[in-house]
């Protein structure tokens, strides 16, 4: 597959750009009953997110393309197929290649939709 199914890219869930940590980046949102959130993002640009921590924990993985995790100045190569777990509190940013779409699980409230706070 070259792209999520249409039924992942409502725009009911689209993700609001300020809620995108990597420019050029199309996401949607998922969420559950505890809080936690399901976003499915496609990158379609080479790009870099800034140097960030969450206070919950993070499930990182990689449906297409390549992205490279940077975690205490080291990095760590993600390819399709490749997961990472992130926990609560981690400063990581990352390196992503135009293409790549990524699937993240957060344990807790991390994006906003368009039009909604």
């Amino acid at each position: 597959m070259k792209e999520f199914p249409e039924f992942m890219k409502h725009s009911a869930n689209r993700i609001a750009a300020g809620s995108q940590a990597t420019p050029g980046v199309e996401g949607y949102v998922f969420d559950g009953v505890d809080g936690s959130q399901m976003a499915f993002w496609t990158c379609h640009e080479t790009a870099s997110s800034a140097p960030h921590a969450h206070d919950y924990d993070e499930y990182m993985l990689v449906a297409e393309g390549r992205y490279t995790l940077i975690i205490d100045s080291k990095r760590i190569p993600l390819k399709a197929g490749e997961e990472y777990f992130i926990p609560r509190g981690v400063l990581h940013g990352g390196e992503v290649v135009a293409g790549t779409r990524t699937i993240h699980a957060f344990g807790g409230h991390r994006a906003d939709r368009v039009g909604l706070p």
